[in-house]
């Protein structure tokens, strides 16, 4: 029986193996279909083709997005399952940059300060995607050995390495002594911290007091250790009472304590001044893009002055990201502060670059989406930043929590109060269970957008348009809602932009009904109809869904994932209306000077409302037994 069970287990272990490297394989296979489709996208040379391989991209980032989603929830390395939530994070908030990028590089082919955005932004999606390639194979047989991409992706922090030497100093007190190895292990150790507390001592915005203390702290524990070292040796040498090591153990983790308290002091007065920095940063952001459309010297002068202020500032917020990093506790807050310092890095200086092509082309819309998109990015990294600062703050908060007592009634508990559930967002494993769906919906808002860009010129005739535009802002936001981003707060705001998108819906397949009388009969004008007639089916299913009453957290969440799949798939038919519609206007010719939504658009004065999306004042389709999540 022993020797059978052996045997079982051995096989269990093989298959489970054999799986793995199936799902790795598959993994590997997705990512690589995807940095296929960005090298065609790098290569076309039309808007046409672009949009036929942005289409195809989308596809195989979904299917990316599904895959990489599943193996993080399967990595059981706190560090690798942030590597890969990084990586993500930076591939779909890269999409839309990607796709305005492009287009502004294909309407100015000679600019090159558009080739610089969209060279940068596939640059960082294919890091991304290495870093996912390094994460999945980490571990498999025959990839052990990494050590240049260990280089890249698994820097140290000075925290980190004062833990690691107090670990070594408490097992040289435990064993009695320390040998050759663990002496040059500790001599290692330390050149490893002297080496990061560069980091604070180096930078411009460390106070002269913190400063001063750092180096001193820096002086003394390397005092110590080599006094631990010289009392190992002799202990090793001519034998002798512990009385020595003892003291020589407890010198180096108190030097250890206070070099630690040191440099979380340090990196918290950077910390605090963070929220005002980013502030400022995202000020001088709107005055650069407001000025970028100008044109003439003095423009020229102040969009190279605010320029120079901004990267100023971006200096100053690297420097705190990388503080904050070295100070991180968890290894999930150490990649998030260091991705943090990357993509500001990196994406922060594309913001003037963009606005440079803007005022090279004031008068290109492409140039203005473009620069609008990376304005926003600029406000997500800054807000990542002062997230962490104050995620670090709190955790490195000394003041004692404030005691609960269980005999007291609390808010919302024993029937005391009625005050409702305080409004938060999605909570992260929530996020992660309907990140497929969002990144679908972002995928087919970008398709639409990539759809419309066609229709060039008729933006202000052309109803048709103007609601495709309006839904793909509304489903984008909705997008943005399930990474908890965005102008959607809570649930309510959600079920309340959801009808706003069903209404909009609406008027548009009225418009697009007006438009058909004016197609020749033909498969062309079949096709138009057999996608319009879904409409309908569609708008009623979302309302429903939107009017469905839920009561508790997990009937929300599911309400939540539902509408989201209900708008998925009706942007999806709305998207193969638009397309079909443009098909029909440019092979016959046709005039939308005539439509509008006369017809369909009453309610129209809600249409900027919709738009701008939900607050919870007005709630047409939400039940008040929604709870916010």
């Amino acid at each position: 029986m022993v020797s059978a069970a052996r045997a079982l287990l051995a096989s269990v272990t093989r298959v489970l193996l054999l799986a793995d490297m199936v799902v790795v394989r598959q993994l590997l296979l997705a990512k690589d279909k995807v940095a296929r489709s960005l090298d065609r996208l790098e290569s076309v040379s039309n808007f046409a083709e672009f949009v036929r391989a942005f289409t195809e991209f989308g596809g195989g980032m979904v299917e990316l997005a599904r895959l990489t989603a599943e193996r993080r929830a399967d990595l059981r390395d706190e560090r690798r399952r942030a590597q890969v939530a990084a990586a993500r994070n930076v591939l779909e908030r890269s999409t839309l940059m990607l796709l305005t990028s492009s287009k502004t590089c294909l309407r100015h082919p000679g600019c090159a300060s558009a080739r610089e955005n969209r060279d940068t932004v596939f640059c960082q999606m294919r890091r991304a995607m290495d870093l996912i390639h390094y994460v999945v194979r980490d571990g498999l047989p025959g990839h052990e050995e990494q050590s240049h991409e260990a280089a890249q992706w698994e820097a140290g922090t000075a925290l980190g390495a004062l833990r690691g030497l107090s670990t070594q100093v408490r097992a040289a007190r435990a064993r009695g002594g320390a040998d050759a190895a663990r002496r040059r292990a500790l001599a290692g150790t330390l050149r490893a911290l002297v080496e990061r507390t560069h980091d604070f001592t180096d930078s411009a915005y460390t106070s002269h007091e913190h400063r001063q203390r750092i180096l001193a702290l820096a002086e003394r524990i390397a005092y110590e250790l080599e006094r631990l070292v010289a009392v190992a040796v002799s202990l090793e040498e001519q034998g002798g009472s512990g009385a020595a090591l003892e003291s020589a153990c407890a010198g180096a983790t108190s030097a250890a304590s206070e070099l630690e308290r040191a440099l979380v002091a340090a990196a918290r007065e950077q910390a605090r001044d963070l929220s005002s920095l980013t502030n400022e940063a995202r000020k001088l952001a709107s005055d650069l893009a407001h000025i970028a459309s100008s044109c003439g010297e003095r423009e020229s002068e102040r969009l190279h002055s605010i320029a120079s202020q901004l990267h100023e500032q971006l200096d100053h917020i690297i420097e705190v990201c990388k503080l904050l990093r070295h100070i991180a506790m968890s290894e999930t807050l150490q990649v998030s502060a260091k991705f943090a310092e990357i993509n500001l890095r990196i994406y922060g200086p594309q913001v003037v670059t963009a606005a440079r092509t803007l005022a090279a082309h004031p008068n290109s819309s492409a140039a203005r989406e473009n620069l609008d998109v990376f304005v926003d990015m600029w406000a997500w990294l800054l807000a990542d930043a002062a997230r962490l600062a104050k995620e670090l703050l709190d955790l490195t908060n000394e003041r004692p929590d404030k005691q609960q007592y269980s005999s007291l009634p609390r808010p919302g508990k024993h029937g005391t109060t009625s005050k409702p559930l305080k409004a938060v967002r999605l909570d992260s494993d929530e996020q992660a269970k309907i990140a497929k769906s969002g990144l679908e919906m972002k995928m087919m808002s970008s398709e639409m957008d990539a759809e419309t860009e066609k229709w060039q010129g008729a933006d202000e005739n052309n109803d048709i348009v103007k609601r495709a535009k309006n839904m793909s802002s509304m489903a984008f936001a909705m997008y943005q809602f399930t990474k908890g981003e965005g102008r959607l707060n809570t649930t309510q705001d959600l079920f309340t932009q959801a009808e706003y998108f069903a209404e909009e819906a609406n008027r548009l397949y009225k418009i697009v009904r007006q438009f058909s009388y004016q197609v020749p009969a033909g498969t062309i004008k079949k096709e138009l109809l057999e996608h319009l007639d879904k409409v309908p089916t569609y708008v009623q299913q979302l309302q429903f869904t939107v009017k469905e009453p839920t009561v508790g957290r997990a009937a929300t969440f599911s309400k939540v994932d539902n509408v989201i799949q209900e708008t998925k798939h009706l942007m999806n038919v709305i998207s193969k209306v638009v397309t079909t519609c443009f098909d029909c206007a440019n092979k016959y010719k046709l005039d939308f000077t005539g439509l509008s939504a006369a017809g369909a658009g009453r309610g129209s004065s809600r249409d900027e409302e919709a738009s701008g999306g939900g607050t919870g004042d007005a709630k047409p389709g939400g039940s008040s037994s929604d709870t916010a999540m």
